[in-house]
């Protein structure tokens, strides 16, 4: 690949995840804010791994949207396309855990910040600029934010910028399921690199099997050069030319909740195609590109957050060691 500014570039959602962390003297809920959003928590991992990043979207100009960004430099992730609305607050979410560490999402989004991003707003500079173009759907659930997406999309293909998709879907946030269905197959037409959850799959596809929808996915979008497909305590599979590759999970008893463990396992698989390519994987690229993810997104899962508490290559390194 040629030499750019940054490795990875996401365009987005930035917003603030409430997350249960204790209970008061009272029996309360008590709450903590942690900086979050996909494209985002994609990001800081990649820069874990010693990747160049930045993000495009929008915070709103209050407490939250001034700690995010100053999060965002904190962690290195460029901010020269962060924009922050006068207006319009910045998006909250309230992450409510079950005992086995799967979550339920309550959004403050009507409007958000995020959906604020204007076509207007999209940089072709740092675009251009960038190895791989990330994007997911949240950026997705409103016309003028959409639009903004679609725009970041056509720049990136029209300069040949590996396009990577996760749908990420959150029904609350959409209007129809049949609009957030319309959407996703938008995405899958898009991109190169597709991380989609064993849910997703089933339900964009109306398949029976995950297997089934996988086959249905390739069939009809041939672009898909790389598909990753996670199956929570099930493990993950790559499909690659003729080629499925499955790798087991790394289940923790240490588990708290599994906030961004996809959003983990994506950046590494984005971080395995910029060291190794998109071009003459084998299986043994798939099974250890699929290994470090399982293993990173395991140990994620034992952290409140996610954004600001990604693990060092080493950490996972030495964590899969020991499995």
């Amino acid at each position: 690949m040629a030499e750019k500014k940054y490795d990875v570039l996401a365009l987005g959602e930035l917003l603030i995840d409430f997350t249960e962390n204790a209970v008061s003297s009272q029996g309360n809920p008590m709450f903590e804010a942690n900086p979050g959003g996909a494209p985002c928590n994609v990001l800081a991992m990649l820069n874990k791994l010693g990747k160049k990043t930045s993000f495009m979207g929008k915070v709103g100009r209050d407490q939250f949207g001034v700690m995010l960004k100053s999060v965002l430099e904190e962690l290195g992730i460029g901010t020269e396309a962060l924009y922050m609305d006068e207006e319009v607050r910045t998006t909250l979410a309230f992450v409510h855990t079950a005992e086995d560490g799967d979550r339920d999402f309550a959004f403050y989004r009507n409007p958000g910040a995020d959906m604020m991003l204007d076509v207007s707003e999209v940089r072709e500079d740092l675009i251009r600029d960038t190895r791989i173009f990330h994007f997911g759907t949240l950026s997705m659930t409103h016309a003028g934010v959409r639009e903004a997406t679609k725009k970041g999309l056509r720049i990136a293909r029209e300069n040949g910028i590996i396009v990577s998709f996760d749908p990420n879907l959150r029904p609350p946030l959409w209007k129809s399921l049949d609009e957030a269905k319309e959407q996703i197959v938008f995405g899958l037409g898009q991109c190169d690199i597709l991380k989609i959850s064993d849910d997703e799959v089933l339900f964009v596809s109306g398949c029976a099997t995950v297997e089934e929808g996988v086959n249905w996915i390739r069939e009809h979008y041939g672009n898909i050069r790389l598909l990753l497909a996670t199956m929570g305590k099930a493990g993950s599979y790559a499909f690659y030319g003729s080629q499925k590759v499955m790798a087991a999970p790394f289940l923790n008893p240490a588990t708290i909740e599994t906030t961004g463990a996809g959003d983990t396992f994506c950046a590494c698989i984005l971080n395995y195609v910029l060291e190794h390519g998109l071009d003459g994987l084998t299986k043994e690229d798939l099974k250890a590109m699929l290994t470090f993810a399982n293993g990173a997104s395991s140990l994620i899962t034992t952290r409140r957050g996610a954004l600001k508490v990604m693990p060092e290559r080493a950490e996972v390194e030495a964590y899969i060691a020991g499995r």
